[in-house]
C-alpha cells in the first residue's frame, strides 16, 4: 500500500478533480481532502468520487474542507490547483495576479496549523506560485515543487512522435525553463531509444523542423484550450506522477519547477530542471550541460520568470539572472 495515503488538493474545477480521481484509479491515497471557494461544487465532486469508489482498486474517504484551510495540516501532500483559466487565454502570465492572491490566502494559514508535508503546485504562472508558496510558508525548498514542464516535456515528446511515427514511450525529451511562453527544448540531449535525433536524421531520411516542433512543445496547450477550453487530462497525469513518485518513493527523474541556485547564473527563483523526486520531495537537482544556445535560451526563460515576480512587489525573494 502507499507510503503516504492523506492528500489534500485545493481547487476542485477540471484539473483539481481529474488530479483526484486519477489518484484513487492508481490507488495512490486512502484518505482525499478537497477544498474550493465553491462549496456547492465541492461537495458535488466529493459526492461524485464517492459514488465511484467501487470502481477503484482500493477503498479510499473522501472529505469536503471548502475553505477551512486548517484541516489540510494534517495531508502528507498538498496539490495547488486553484487556478482561473479564463485568465490564461492568451498566456499563463494572465494568472499572475489572481492566483497568487489566492495563494495568499490559504499557504501560511496551512503552514501556521503545522503542515510539515510537501506542496505540488500546479496553478500557473507555475514558477511564480511556486516560488510564492515557499517564500509565504518558510518550507524547505525541496517540499515545494511544481509540475513545471513535466507536461511541457510529454507535449515535445507528443510532437516528436507525430513527426516520427515512434511511440512517446521511447522518446527522451525535454523542455526546460519556465512553464509558459520562455520555456525552450532541449535538443542536445534529445533521443529516440538510444539515438540522437541527428542520428535518426541520418538513417531515416526524416528531416526535424526544430523551431516548429519546439514551438508545438510550447502552444500544444492552446491547441487543447481552443477547443475546451481548458486543458485537464494531461496536467492531471503529470502532476500524478509526480505525486506516485512521492509516495512510492520511486526516485524518478523528471523535470520540475524547483528552486534555483546559481544555475548557469540564476539564484533565487522556481524553474523547471531535472530532478530527482522521491518521499522527501526534490531529492536532487541534475543540471544538464546546456550547449550556447540553450544557456542563451535559460537565461531569457529566466528573466522572465523574474519579470513575473518583480511585478509582485511584496514577493521579497533575492531572484537575479547573472
Amino acid at each position: 500500500m502507499a507510503l503516504v495515503s492523506k492528500i489534500g488538493i485545493i481547487g476542485t474545477g477540471h484539473v483539481g478533480a481529474h488530479v483526484a480521481n486519477a489518484l484513487l484509479f492508481k490507488g495512490l491515497a486512502t484518505e482525499l481532502y478537497l477544498s474550493d471557494l465553491d462549496e456547492v461544487l465541492c461537495k458535488a465532486q466529493v459526492n461524485d468520487l464517492l459514488d465511484a469508489m467501487p470502481f477503484y482498486p482500493h477503498p479510499a474517504r473522501v472529505f469536503e474542507v471548502d475553505t477551512r484551510y486548517e484541516e489540510l495540516a494534517d495531508c502528507d501532500i498538498i496539490v495547488n490547483a486553484a487556478g482561473h483559466i479564463e485568465a490564461a487565454a492568451a498566456s499563463r502570465d494572465g494568472e499572475l495576479f489572481v492566483t497568487t492572491d489566492e495563494a495568499r490566502t490559504f499557504a501560511k494559514r496551512i503552514s501556521d496549523a503545522g503542515f510539515k508535508g510537501i506542496w505540488v503546485n500546479i496553478a500557473n504562472p507555475c514558477d511564480v506560485v511556486s516560488t510564492e508558496i515557499q517564500y509565504l510558508t518558510g518550507c524547505d525548498p525541496t517540499r515545494v515543487i511544481g509540475s513545471g514542464t513535466t507536461l511541457d516535456s510529454a507535449r515535445f515528446r507528443h510532437a516528436l512522435s507525430v513527426a516520427t511515427g515512434y511511440p512517446a514511450s521511447c522518446i527522451n525529451a525535454w523542455m526546460l525553463g519556465e512553464h509558459g511562453n520562455g520555456q525552450f527544448a532541449l535538443w542536445s540531449h534529445v533521443t529516440f531509444g538510444c539515438l540522437t535525433d541527428k542520428e535518426v536524421e541520418a538513417q531515416t531520411g526524416l528531416k526535424f523542423d526544430r523551431a516548429q516542433l519546439e514551438q508545438d512543445a510550447r502552444m500544444g496547450g492552446y491547441v487543447t484550450y481552443k477547443g475546451k477550453h481548458c486543458t485537464e487530462y494531461s496536467i492531471a497525469n503529470g502532476a500524478v506522477e509526480v505525486i506516485g513518485a512521492i509516495v512510492n518513493d520511486t526516485k524518478l527523474v523528471t523535470p520540475v519547477s524547483t528552486l534555483l541556485d546559481n544555475v548557469y547564473g540564476a539564484s533565487g527563483f522556481y524553474s523547471s530542471l531535472p530532478a530527482v523526486i522521491g518521499k522527501d520531495g526534490v531529492e536532487k537537482v541534475l543540471v544538464p550541460e546546456l550547449s550556447d544556445n540553450e544557456i542563451a535560451a535559460w537565461k531569457k526563460s529566466c528573466e522572465h520568470v523574474k519579470g513575473n515576480i518583480d511585478q509582485l512587489d511584496w514577493l521579497k525573494v533575492d531572484a537575479r539572472v547573472e
